[in-house]
């Protein structure tokens, strides 16, 4: 696996300089009295000064834009990006530390691949205290009988959505919705300043003391310039994304044989039924699970060779994937019987991204580490999956050493601080599946059982570290294994 190099170009694209955030986005006076004036003028004639303050030159397929004023729209000790399952227990773990916190998220819920993923069950969560133990327990009290039977494990995603948004406003979090991150200051010292986002509001400045990437992706690390790895290979090949969906019709009880919590032949019993009707899904473990009354859950779609990174990519696996979903759900309705009336519900709004960057941290979790069972003096909770590597191609895609690997077996393991703590940027924590990795052991700790304890860690280093006065990356961490 390369290590991609440092972005530098990420650190400069706003300004062309790395510069602290006083002066980057500080105004002059002058500036601040054009800026007062144009807000304070009819929309109208707002509009056509913004209209002509931004001018572009362009050369050989590039455009280049000139430098303009960001506003900083918020300052906090902590800034969370990413609402995901990581994101909500850092914010959480923060903010109930005493540390004033906000939490920026480019959706337009909280939660993740919770809720606008449709995910729907949470893997390697039964160990865990803390605050994944909370949102279990809120989850299956808040939800349904089969909530409640698997112990939240298997929750639903409006469900979810509520609870996490209340939890979040009770801790006095502030939360950012459709917001995107798309860069990062550092001064000087290499350490962290500043976020840019992109939203409705336009561009905005977002200044801290601490900074915690929980984008999945590390979206924030790779702006602010940290080195990272993609995938496996020369060619940094990552394993398929999946596009969830609801479904409604069947009476549970005559479909209970297809049912993933009910029967431990449920997938392969499935991918038979669906092959006897002529289909043939792109996924060949295809599962459905029932969430309440006629409610299911279903994932049956892989979409390979997509960059987590490449926006036009993921639009078209995304549409490939919702048309497969119909597809194979007009399929089943053609079987009768209890299958007459299927139908789709929702697809989710987020397409399952498994894989992207895995962010360089002071340790880096590895394979070896997974096989032999870690113990680690910092640990910040004992992972207790296997190895989850998604077929990187329709018929046996995996590679020798995943099979090499699968056969040692995993045995539970300590995932250490030092993985959650930027290498090249101070200041800079990360949780859930960008944390500092090997491909092979980032099959493992990336389910979300393990994203909520790495982000409460992270969160709390980052209260903590504040209160001592001390760098994320100068905390010993003491918490207890989870």
């Amino acid at each position: 696996m390369a290590a991609a190099p440092r972005r530098d170009f990420l650190k400069t694209a706003v300004t062309g300089a790395v510069l602290g955030p006083a002066s980057l986005l500080l105004p002059d006076r002058e500036s601040a009295a054009e800026a007062t004036a144009a807000n304070s003028l009819p929309d109208y004639k707002r509009g056509e000064m913004l209209r002509t303050s931004g001018k572009l030159t362009h050369t050989e397929g590039w455009l280049q834009e000139s430098s303009r004023m960001v506003p900083i729209s918020g300052k906090s000790q902590v800034l969370v990006c990413g609402g995901g399952p990581a994101g909500i227990a850092a914010a959480l773990a923060a903010a109930r530390a005493g540390a004033e916190t906000r939490l920026i998220e480019s959706a337009g819920c909280l939660g993740g691949v919770w809720t606008a993923g449709m995910l729907t069950k949470i893997l390697d969560a039964g160990n865990k205290t803390g605050l994944m133990r909370e949102l279990l327990v809120a989850f299956a009290e808040r939800g349904s009988s089969v909530a409640r039977d698997t112990a939240g494990t298997v929750y639903d995603p409006e469900v979810a959505k509520l609870v996490l948004e209340e939890l979040c406003v009770e801790a006095g979090i502030r939360i950012q919705l459709h917001t995107l991150v798309t860069g990062a200051i550092t001064d000087e010292q290499n350490r962290l300043r500043a976020v840019i986002t992109e939203s409705k509001s336009g561009r905005q400045a977002w200044v801290a003391e601490r900074f915690i990437d929980c984008t999945g992706d590390g979206d924030l690390a790779a702006q602010a310039g940290c080195q990272f790895d993609v995938g496996t290979g020369s060619n940094c090949v990552c394993q398929p994304m999946s596009l969830m969906a609801l479904l409604t019709g069947p009476d549970p009880a005559d479909i209970v044989e297809y049912l993933r919590e009910t029967s431990p032949e449920a997938k392969p019993r499935f991918l038979k039924l669906m092959r006897d009707a002529g289909i043939d899904p792109s996924y060949r473990a295809p599962t459905l699970r029932h969430l309440h009354g006629g409610i299911y859950s279903i994932m049956t779609n892989h979409e390979y060779g997509v960059s987590a990174f490449d926006a036009a990519a993921i639009t078209e696996a995304t549409i490939r994937a919702r048309r497969e979903i119909h597809e194979i759900t007009r399929g089943l309705r053609k079987l009768g019987g209890p299958w007459s009336e299927l139908s789709v519900v929702a697809t989710a709004e987020q397409i399952g991204v498994r894989e992207g960057r895995r962010i360089k941290g002071r340790y880096t979790v590895t394979r070896d580490d997974v096989v032999s069972g870690l113990r680690h003096e910092q640990a910040v909770c004992r992972a207790k999956f296997g190895f989850d590597v998604h077929s990187l191609e329709l018929e046996d895609g995996n590679p020798g050493v995943v099979r090499e690997y699968r056969a040692l077996g995993a045995k539970p393991y300590d995932i250490p601080y030092p993985s959650l703590v930027a290498a090249d940027v101070d200041g800079l924590l990360m949780a859930g599946r960008c944390i500092s990795g090997d491909f092979l052991a980032h099959s493992s700790y990336r389910v979300t059982g393990n994203a909520v304890p790495m982000g409460e860690a992270a969160g709390l280093a980052a209260a903590t570290s504040i209160q001592q006065n001390i760098l994320p990356h100068e905390l010993l961490w003491k918490n207890p294994v989870s």
